[in-house]
C-alpha cells in the first residue's frame, strides 16, 4: 500500500514522502496513529495544501524535543535493586523501570538498551529517543541493596 507520511518516521521516510509499506503496517499502525494517510490523489492534493502547516507543527515538535534533550543530557539517575554480593541483580532493570525513574513523559518505548536489560550493579549508558532527531544519553546508576 502506498501512503503519504505526515511526520518523519525512522527507517521509513520524511514528512510528505510517498512510500510503499505492507498493508497491515499501514492499516494497523501508521494510519490509526495519524502518522500517514493513503496516497490517493485527493489525499496528496490535500497534503500539499496543508504542507506549510504540517512542517511548522513538525518543527515545533522538534524544538520541544530538543529542549527536553538539553535538560536530560548527561544526567545521572539512580535506581535501587536487590543484588547479591557479586554485584549481579536479582531480576533486572528494564526500559519500563528506567522510564518510570526518569519521568518527564518518557515512555518505555523511548528507552534504548543496546545490550538488553541491566543485570549488574554500576553505571550504564542509556539512550532516550525523545524524537527521531533528538536523542539524549543519560547514565543509569544501579545501586545494589542487601537482601
Amino acid at each position: 500500500m502506498q501512503v503519504i507520511l505526515l511526520e518523519k518516521i525512522t527507517n521509513l521516510g520524511v514528512l510528505g514522502e510517498v512510500v510503499r509499506v505492507k498493508d497491515g503496517h499501514a492499516r494497523n499502525f501508521l494510519i490509526p496513529k495519524g502518522m500517514a494517510r493513503r496516497a490517493t490523489q485527493s489525499a496528496v492534493a490535500e497534503f500539499e495544501a496543508r504542507r506549510v502547516e504540517l512542517e511548522r507543527a513538525a518543527s515545533e515538535k522538534l524544538a520541544l524535543a530538543q529542549a527536553a534533550v538539553a535538560k536530560l543530557e548527561g544526567s545521572v539517575i539512580e535506581i535501587r535493586q536487590k543484588a547479591g554480593v557479586d554485584g549481579r541483580l536479582f531480576g533486572s532493570v528494564t526500559n519500563a523501570d528506567i522510564a518510570q525513574a526518569v519521568g518527564q513523559s518518557i515512555q518505555k518505548a523511548q528507552v534504548r538498551l543496546p545490550e538488553g536489560p541491566l543485570k549488574t550493579v554500576g553505571d550504564h549508558a542509556v539512550q532516550l529517543v525523545v524524537h527521531t532527531d533528538a536523542v539524549a544519553t543519560i547514565t543509569i546508576r544501579v545501586v545494589g541493596e542487601a537482601v
